[in-house]
Order: structure tokens, then C-alpha cells, then sequence
């Protein structure tokens, strides 16, 4: 390998490095903020968040790794140009394409590498994600009490206490209502003071009160007034009752499976499946509502038909209007009713049919829109490399203020019309190849334009350039104004 290779290489592997972390730290703020009041106040340990940021950090790795290789791109050819490194390669006569070429290589490992983090890494991600998320939002917040406000986080119980000592948790005029019975009684507790905290497994709540009355109600459902009331006073109460939600417990992960838990092989088998089921639920939907309910032969009320009206003609409707008008009021009314009858139930299977084939579509189209998500990856990460390098070696600013701006200037278009064409294909109005491809084929044009460009040196977004072309112009002005003035 040349000197001159392993010199860029190295210049574009660092910027890739730290670019990636940047976007993939960012990206996990995003999540953080987005899930940070159902993490907080629930007790989670520290493994279980390191956890499920981990799996959410493998999660948008495919919208992070095509960002990181546009700013690394624009930020390497960006240190190249603005130290005049580029200009000493192109001086010794290597061509940009010739420069860009082992930074290329790696990009196609990268891109290459990029399908299968989606393609398996992902999947899996989702599915764990998904599942610690469904766990945390199961469990219930800490038990913390406040003075004077009641605590209702265990179910059919209400807790107030005056005052807990923030050192020895001490707790003071202690009031607790428990309704937990199944026959209705309910238990009042009064307390001076005592202590309530949870076992370590959080699968009991232990309860210690001091100098207290206990009141039960047993309540009567036949009259009010054989309710009645159990008094008893105490010095010291113990005691440990069961609850449930407050410990962190696991859900099989395989119960959470959808289009974005699946690889492209499991894609296209669902794929093959419900192109059957839609194109099956399609047809009961129509077929089977003019055979079976509305145009089924009738000889008890009618009289009329010899065949299955598939081939009712307008005679027959003739002819059936002239039977209705011979009949009698009673026969006429049960005619109609017994047509609004097949009317309603053909209505109702329509519906019940027609909600399966949309249903089933939908699924389809979100597959097909997975499907394509997963292979388009790689070739969106080469556009990016395409867009980003060009522009660096245009631009020549290295540092992060202007690979920055252009790098978000850019991904927002890419992101844009991603969810656009993406939107368009889960609804049906574009084919999913055409909506998840539509990015790219906007984009691909872009890069080549760019390269191009930058191959042959153009000044398109050399702020230098456009300095001293303005200042041309403001000295040509300048000198055409005495001389005019020298005229008159």
C-alpha cells in the first residue's frame, strides 16, 4: 500500500471513529429524553438501564452509521483541503477518485457490515428493547410518601402519613385504609407513629406500627344496619403483606415479534404469506356478497329465478317488480323484510371481510417496507460517503462548525423524503421498492454531480472563490465610475 493511502486512511479513519460516537450519542440523548419519565422513580438498577441503552443504541445504529460516514467524509477531504494536503496529491498527479479510493474500500466494508448489524444485530435489539420497556412499564414507582398526601401505588390500599424523619425514616400519624378483602370489609389503622418499607425482593410490604387502633368494618349487602365494627388497640403491630409490581420482572422476548423483529429470509416468507392472505381476503370479501346474500336464488319468496343471479338481467328485475305489484300487502312486506335481512347480513360480512384484507395488506406493505430498509442501508451508506467526501474536497474547511451544519443540512433531506416515500409505501399508494428507493434515487444524482465537480476543481462552494470574484467586480465598477466622471 502507498504511503499516500495509508496517509488518508488514517486521516479518515479517526474522524469516522469519533463522528459515529457523536451521532450515536446524540441519538441516544433522543431516546433518554423520549423514555426518561417512565425510567424515573421506579427503583431500576443500574445494570437494567445500561441494558436496555444498549439495546436501544444497537437499535439506531442504521440511522447513525449512514450520518457518521457523511461527517467523517466532509470533515477528512474538509482537514485535506484547508492544510493543502489535497492539493499536494492532486500536484503529484493523483486524481480524486485515485485519492478517494482506499477511503472507498473501507466504506464498502462498512456498508457491507452495515446489513448485517440490520439485517441481525437489530432484530434482536427490538426485540429485547421492546420487551424491557413492556417490564418497566409494568412495574410500579417506589413507594415514597409525602406529608400529609396519600399514597395509592398498592392497589386497594391508601397510606397517609404526617411526617417521615428523612434519617431514621420514622413515620408519624400513620393512617392506612385497606380494602383488599374480596367480601368488602374494610380495615382502618391509626398509628402514633411506626415504620412501612418493603422487603428487599420488593414482594412484601413490611409494616410496623406503634401505639395505634385497629377498626374493621364487616359490611352487610342486605341491610346497613348489620354493618358492623370490630375496635382493637395496640402497642406494637407487625406484620407483612404480599404485593405485586414493585420487583423488575422478565418477559420472554419472543412474544414481542413483529416486521421489525425479523430478518430479510423471515421477511420474505412473510412476505409470500400474506400476498396469499390478501389476495384470499380480497376475494371473500365481493364474491361471496352478491352469490351467497344478495342475488341467491329464493323459490319460497319469490318464485323467480332458475340460476344464480351472477346473470341477473334486466327483464328479471322487471319481472320482479311486477311480482311485487300482484302481491298481497303481507307478502310484499315479508319480501322486503327478508331482502333488508340478507341487505344487513351482507353488510356485516363485507365489513368483517373487508377489515381482514386491510389488515392484511398492511402487514404486507409493512414488510415490504422492512424488507427494503434492511438492503437499501448499505447503498445509502456509500451515497453519503459519495455526497460527503466531494464536498469536504469542494468546501476545503475542516474542523466541526462546517461539516457539521452541511452534514445536518443534508440528513434532513435524506430524512425527510425517507419518511415521506416510507409513509407512502405503508399506506399502499407506492410500491414499497419505489417509497424506500426514493431517497436513494434523489440523492445518487446529488453524489455523482459532486464528484464530478469536485474531480475537476470547481468553485461551486469555495466561499474564497466567491470573495475575490465579488471584490473583481466591486474594483471594475469602482474604475468605470472616475472614468465616467473624467468624461463630463
Amino acid at each position: 500500500m502507498k504511503t499516500i493511502h495509508k496517509f488518508t486512511l488514517k486521516s479518515f479513519l479517526g474522524p469516522m471513529i469519533l463522528s459515529f460516537f457523536i451521532v450515536m450519542f446524540i441519538l441516544m440523548m433522543n431516546f433518554v429524553w423520549r423514555y426518561i419519565d417512565e425510567l424515573v422513580g421506579k427503583g431500576l438498577s443500574f445494570g437494567i438501564i445500561i441494558e436496555l441503552l444498549f439495546y436501544a443504541t444497537a437499535n439506531m445504529m442504521p440511522l447513525g452509521i449512514p450520518l457518521a460516514t457523511l461527517f467523517a467524509g466532509i470533515m477528512t477531504m474538509g482537514n485535506l483541503g484547508e492544510h493543502n494536503e489535497l492539493l499536494a496529491m492532486k500536484s503529484a498527479g493523483m486524481s480524486l477518485p485515485r485519492i478517494l479510493l482506499p477511503l472507498m474500500v473501507v466504506v464498502l466494508f462498512v456498508a457491507v457490515g452495515s446489513f448485517f448489524v440490520v439485517n441481525n444485530l437489530v432484530p434482536y435489539s427490538n426485540k429485547k428493547m421492546m420487551a424491557i420497556i413492556y417490564d418497566i412499564r409494568q412495574q410500579k414507582e417506589n413507594m415514597e410518601f409525602k406529608d400529609g398526601i396519600f399514597f395509592n401505588g398498592i392497589d386497594d390500599m391508601n397510606i397517609r402519613v404526617g411526617h417521615q424523619d428523612p434519617k431514621t425514616q420514622l413515620l408519624t400519624d400513620v393512617l392506612i385504609y385497606d380494602t383488599r378483602e374480596r367480601n368488602g370489609n374494610m380495615t382502618t389503622t391509626v398509628a402514633d407513629s411506626g415504620y412501612i418499607y418493603m422487603s428487599e425482593d420488593k414482594k412484601f410490604l413490611m409494616v410496623k406500627l406503634y401505639n395505634g387502633e385497629t377498626y374493621e368494618t364487616t359490611r352487610s349487602y342486605k341491610w346497613s344496619s348489620e354493618n358492623a365494627i370490630r375496635h382493637q388497640k395496640f402497642v406494637v403491630q407487625n406484620g407483612a403483606l404480599a404485593i405485586e409490581g414493585f420487583d423488575f420482572s422478565r418477559t420472554d422476548m419472543n412474544l414481542f415479534n413483529n416486521h421489525q423483529t425479523k430478518n430479510v429470509t423471515e421477511l420474505q416468507v412473510d412476505i409470500d404469506s400474506l400476498r396469499i392472505e390478501a389476495d384470499r381476503s380480497s376475494a371473500r370479501s365481493y364474491e361471496p356478497l352478491l352469490k351467497r346474500y344478495l342475488m341467491e336464488k329464493d323459490q319460497s319468496a319469490l318464485g323467480l329465478f332458475d340460476t344464480v343471479v351472477m346473470d341477473y338481467s334486466y327483464k328479471q328485475q322487471a319481472d320482479l317488480v311486477r311480482a311485487l305489484d300482484t302481491m298481497t300487502i303481507e307478502r310484499r312486506a315479508e319480501v322486503i323484510n327478508k331482502a333488508k335481512s340478507s341487505a344487513r347480513m351482507s353488510r356485516t360480512t363485507l365489513n368483517h371481510n373487508e377489515s381482514s384484507a386491510k389488515d392484511a395488506l398492511n402487514k404486507l406493505y409493512r414488510s415490504q417496507v422492512e424488507w427494503h430498509r434492511k438492503v437499501s442501508l448499505p447503498i445509502s451508506v456509500i451515497i453519503f460517503f459519495l455526497i460527503g467526501a466531494p464536498l469536504g474536497a469542494i468546501i476545503r474547511k475542516g474542523g466541526l462548525a462546517m461539516p457539521v451544519v452541511v452534514s445536518v443540512i443534508f440528513f434532513v433531506i435524506y430524512y425527510v423524503i425517507s419518511i415521506a416515500g416510507e409513509k407512502m409505501a405503508k399506506e399502499g399508494t407506492w410500491n414499497a421498492a419505489f417509497g424506500m428507493w426514493f431517497s436513494a434515487m434523489i440523492l445518487l444524482p446529488i453524489a455523482l454531480y459532486l464528484t464530478r465537480i469536485a474531480t475537476n476543481d470547481s468553485n461551486l462552494f469555495n466561499v474564497d472563490w466567491y470573495v475575490i470574484q465579488y471584490n473583481k467586480i466591486k474594483s471594475k465598477i469602482q474604475e468605470l465610475i472616475p472614468s465616467k466622471q473624467a468624461k463630463k
